[in-house]
């Protein structure tokens, strides 16, 4: 294990409880400015605000689309990604059709990410495919890893963190085994240590979800 990982660069410092206030927010991007965190990860609502306050710092804006459940059409997660970039956001964490995949409409779920990919490559903002792999099985796992690779989507994420469970460090490895090079691995749901972080990075992930990232950063040390 790398002690010597500058962990805060993987993570995407995260609050995507539906509670949250704009104070909360506040503090999650001061944090992410202190510690020097890839990005926030907030709910559409809070993209502009935290836009305004990350201005002038490295740390990206991060937002979710179709969150958490994927069921919605298409031209609803387009439009969502439309205000989200016009507010700031450069990265989009997508829901893909779960039902849509469990129901092998493969052309279906194929469309839903590549229409959500060209969008935003086209106003330059990447795309992370949230796949719920707790809800999948392997044939699935693989398949959806197949269908991002086509997509031409950046990255694919393991969880949203509101289904039943989270990150594994075998599905990461089956998605570094499965996804092209090109395709990145955000492991998300339930990464709340360093330790852990670590398995999931030396597994295959580039990135890391968790609201415990500051835990995570006085842990390295």
């Amino acid at each position: 294990m790398n002690k010597n990982i500058n962990i805060a660069s993987y993570i995407d410092h995260t609050i995507l409880n539906p509670d949250k206030t704009s104070a909360d927010i506040y503090k999650l991007c001061k944090e992410a400015i202190e510690f020097n965190f890839a990005s926030v990860c907030v709910l559409p609502h809070y993209v502009a605000y935290c836009r305004n306050l990350l201005d002038g710092t490295d740390v990206k804006v991060c937002t979710v689309i179709g969150f958490p459940l994927g069921a919605t059409h298409t031209s609803t997660k387009i439009a969502e990604a439309e205000s989200a970039i016009e507010d700031g956001a450069t990265e989009l964490d997508m829901v893909i059709n779960i039902a849509a995949l469990k129901n092998k409409d493969y052309k279906l779920v194929l469309e839903d990410i590549e229409a959500i990919t060209q969008f935003s490559h086209l106003n330059n903002a990447i795309v992370k495919v949230i796949v719920e792999t707790c809800l999948l099985d392997e044939e699935e796992k693989i398949k959806i890893c197949e269908l991002v690779n086509k997509a031409g989507a950046d990255f694919i994420k393991t969880s949203t963190g509101f289904s039943t469970s989270g990150a594994t460090v075998q599905d990461i490895a089956l998605f570094r085994k499965y996804c092209s090079a090109d395709v990145k691995i955000k492991a998300s749901g339930g990464v709340r240590s360093f330790d852990f972080a670590m398995e999931l990075i030396n597994a295959g992930a580039d990135r890391i979800g968790t609201s415990s990232g500051i835990k995570i950063v006085n842990e390295s040390r």
